[in-house]
């Protein structure tokens, strides 16, 4: 059975793949929408993270409840992120003073956490 917050994580692959995609096309046709592209990068380059955290957590080969913290991080760091590059790009404002610093920290805060993970050592479950 998968466990609620690997669905979570693999719905929130899903959509960042989805927006990832609809933002591509979006800063193809807007001409000087670096900032565009960029967050349309991250969210391309995080969906599959985020569906290998999901796949990570569920395998009990690592820490699941740090692998699913990593992933977790990873999305909300996307969103602030990636979603302060696109309003600025769409909305010429901010969504929130330091959104997308702080995203990116959380993003950064994500990974160490995967890294963590992989070192931490795993109690032995059922199988």
């Amino acid at each position: 059975m998968t466990h609620p917050a690997d669905r979570a994580l693999i719905a929130l692959a899903g959509l960042a793949g989805a927006l990832g995609v609809a933002l591509s096309a979006a800063a193809a046709h807007i001409a000087g929408a670096t900032s565009l592209a960029t967050a349309a990068q991250f969210l391309l380059f995080h969906a599959p993270a985020l569906l290998g955290t999901a796949l990570l957590a569920g395998s009990g080969r690592l820490p699941p409840a740090l692998v699913r913290a990593a992933g977790f991080a990873l999305a909300l760091g996307l969103a602030l992120f990636s979603g302060d590059l696109s309003v600025r790009a769409l909305a010429q404002q901010a969504l929130f003073p330091m959104a997308a610093p702080s995203g990116g920290m959380i993003l950064i805060l994500g990974w160490i956490l995967v890294a963590v993970a992989a070192v931490w050592p795993s109690r032995p479950g059922p199988r």
